[in-house]
């Protein structure tokens, strides 16, 4: 059986030169990747209390619904600002170059829910604290925050301390 790195796509001098792309269409393309992706991932829940998975835009749907649907609990999606049709929650936060918004709805989490918190990559940080604010905000405690891959050189872990995070595949540089 193949690890879960042998299904990711690395893609030397992308978006510029020095930079190592980790491409995850290579796992979602692949049916025994996307299988061990989702359930290498859902591991990281076997033992812990959690009402609701939440997952960041885009990816984190790919990966959070399976895993919502395999514990039957409900998804709550965190969308990029103006995407969502009801009252919601915003929290801003920097970008390489700029800055960016996400949104819940406001009704979405419940005080007092236990959140697992879903997506694809931690690079610096930046979106899932926003996420985690916004769950904060509307009373849920976040429990866990799950990635598919980290880049430990971007040190967006650290933006996270005090929350228990975990990553399947950790890649040193950047």
């Amino acid at each position: 059986m193949k690890k879960i790195e042998e299904y990711v796509r690395s893609i030397p001098d992308f978006p510029e030169p020095g930079i190592i792309f980790r491409d995850i269409t290579s796992v979602l393309q692949d049916a025994e990747g996307l299988q061990l992706a989702i359930n290498s991932m859902q591991e990281f829940l076997k033992d812990v209390d959690v009402d609701v998975i939440a997952g960041t835009e885009s990816r984190g749907f790919i990966f959070g619904v399976p895993i919502a649907y395999n514990l039957h609990k409900p998804f709550v999606p965190i969308r990029k600002k103006g995407k969502l049709p009801c009252e919601t929650v915003s929290a801003s936060y920097d970008l390489e170059y700029g800055s960016a918004t996400i949104e819940m709805h406001k009704d979405s989490i419940k005080p007092g829910q236990k959140v697992a918190i879903v997506d694809d990559l931690i690079a610096t940080g930046g979106t899932i604290e926003a996420a985690i604010k916004l769950v904060e905000e509307l009373g849920g405690e976040v429990v866990k925050v799950i990635f598919l891959m980290e880049l430990a050189g971007l040190h967006g872990r650290e933006r996270l301390k005090g929350y228990d995070v975990e990553s399947v595949i950790c890649y040193e540089g950047k």
